[in-house]
């Protein structure tokens, strides 16, 4: 069965490039993304996780830890990662899972059957320190994910998480967002002293409250 939004997600012990794995253990009260891959050594793979590696001081940032993961072994993995760095100048600093059994793409539903019986797709999940999924989007294995958007929805949850607030479309870090529908005009005007703008009674901007 396929995980949802608000589900637990599946904790697991795996091999990885950085040695043995607990998922929980690793993210402790960190957020987390893990993201699956089709296959080592393939192109659009590796410039995933070059972009990743390049983006590693805006995860931290955030206090976002990342694990990659794809069906190949960890003698495979190794080789992978001098090429990345290689040809995406960087440094892989987060773990990559070997899971040559599919236990962690099965519990998370990575290999969908119609397009491929042994590969995982493109997922990814955000994981709140919660444990719960906050977030998961899937690709096609022909197209590589937009992590620029990856962060942006992570900003995006951790502000929403913490106040009575929701981010309309485009949202970027800095931006107006939206009192939530919850929230009365009342309220919201005595919640956010820097102000609501109120569009239609249920249309309401405020600036960004944590900054």
């Amino acid at each position: 069965m396929s995980l949802r939004l608000g589900d637990t997600a599946p904790n697991f012990t795996a091999q990885s490039s950085l040695g043995e794995i607990n998922f929980y253990e690793y993210l402790g009260d960190s957020w987390g993304v893990l993201f699956s891959h089709p296959a080592d050594y393939t192109p659009v793979c590796t410039t995933e996780l070059g972009k990743t590696a390049l983006l590693a001081e805006e995860f931290a940032k955030r206090n976002v830890k990342v694990l990659a993961l794809s069906v190949d072994s960890l003698g495979k993995h190794e080789g992978w990662i001098k090429d990345i760095n290689e040809t995406q100048h960087t440094t892989v600093g987060f773990p990559i899972i070997a899971d040559e059994d599919k236990a962690v793409a099965t519990a998370y539903d990575m290999i969908h059957p119609n397009a491929s019986l042994t590969a995982t797709v493109r997922s990814l999940f955000i994981i709140g320190p919660d444990k719960k999924v906050k977030l998961f989007i899937t690709y096609p294995a022909s197209t590589g994910r937009n992590f620029y958007e990856v962060l942006r929805v992570i900003d995006s949850l951790q502000l929403t998480a913490d106040y009575s607030v929701a981010t309309p479309a485009d949202w970027k870090e800095g931006e107006d967002v939206i009192v939530v529908p919850a929230v009365s005009t009342e309220d919201a005007i005595k919640k956010f002293p820097k102000g609501v703008k109120v569009i239609k009674p249920y249309l309401r901007y405020t600036p960004q409250p944590n900054l």
